[in-house]
């Protein structure tokens, strides 16, 4: 299932990418960032078919008993969730592309709300179904708040680490690894990802955009919370961590001191402004989360 899997991904992105080439979807490339003009025009929300992918194999299997249980629908549908708030970012952006004025993006003020509402609701229902104990006896209310702030924080932390050729999809398919045998949507993801990055790989023919960044997230702080421990969420998406982590240093920093302590961020692009080609910057980060989530596997004894 998981081969029928990527190769509907890697059909329904090949799609996409024509339709969007078609329709002139192209990503615009900030001019005062790393060398990626060459980019410009390049299509965007590649995320969008390989989750519809993910969706289209998933729902047939859970209906007819083969895709897990309470767990995977909780987790499947708080993808789904964020994907959609991500979904709604890319289709302004295109729009704005496209007519060349209008809102181009979701503010942070209007993003935010809707995350944490999904956050808390994937947090009610999967508070008492967690693998392990959260909070020891603070009770199920702070389960719940620390489960939604987990939820909000991986989506984030997920989104700032796209921006380079492969990085992002290469990353949450090694986070993904250790919870392949038990979580049917892990797996699933995992395949479409990998047809995704078919053509996501560098030089890039199609970028992710927010949709796909935020239905990732969303999988893994699932999967984390259901079947192994949350607190090893941000070992294994020490990437991702390290990303969202330069986001808010860099504007505390801007804001409070007037300096900035990256050349730019999130962090992959202060490596690439200072020297690092970016196939090596992804490659690197590819090796790190892969020591990370080995060291996952290994706390946890080789199961999940």
């Amino acid at each position: 299932m998981m081969v029928a899997c990527a190769l509907l991904s890697w059909f329904l992105v090949g799609l996409f990418i024509r339709v969007s080439r078609a329709r002139g979807w192209g990503q615009p490339v900030r001019k005062d960032g790393p060398p990626h003009l060459h980019k410009e025009g390049t299509p965007t929300a590649g995320g969008v078919p390989f989750v519809l992918a993910l969706a289209l194999v998933f729902f047939p299997l859970y209906f007819t008993g083969h895709a897990g249980g309470e767990r995977e629908l909780i987790i499947m549908l708080a993808a789904l969730a964020m994907g959609l708030i991500g979904g709604i970012d890319d289709l302004l952006k295109i729009r704005s592309r496209m007519r060349g004025k209008g809102k181009k993006e979701l503010l942070a003020r209007e993003k935010f709300p809707l995350q944490f509402l999904v956050g808390l609701v994937f947090a009610y229902f999967a508070a008492p179904l967690a693998s392990h104990e959260l909070l020891p006896s603070l009770g199920r209310v702070p389960d719940i708040l620390l489960l939604t702030l987990v939820m909000v924080g991986s989506v984030n932390a997920f989104n700032f680490t796209d921006g380079l050729d492969g990085l992002l999809a290469g990353v949450a398919i090694i986070v993904l690894l250790p919870l392949l045998a038990v979580s049917p949507v892990c797996a699933l993801l995992v395949a479409v990802l990998l047809g995704f990055l078919w053509f996501n790989a560098h030089p890039a023919r199609v970028f992710m955009g927010d949709m796909g960044s935020h239905a990732i997230g969303a999988v893994a702080a699932g999967a984390y919370v259901l079947y192994a421990d949350v607190w090893l969420l941000p070992l294994a998406a020490i990437i991702p961590v390290v990303a969202v982590l330069s986001v808010v240093i860099q504007v505390i920093s801007f804001r409070t001191r007037g300096k900035r302590v990256f050349r730019m961020s999130p962090i992959q692009h202060h490596f690439e402004l200072s020297g690092w080609p970016e196939t090596h910057v992804t490659t690197r980060f590819w090796v790190i989360t892969a020591v990370a989530t080995a060291a996952v596997w290994w706390i946890l004894g080789g199961r999940p």
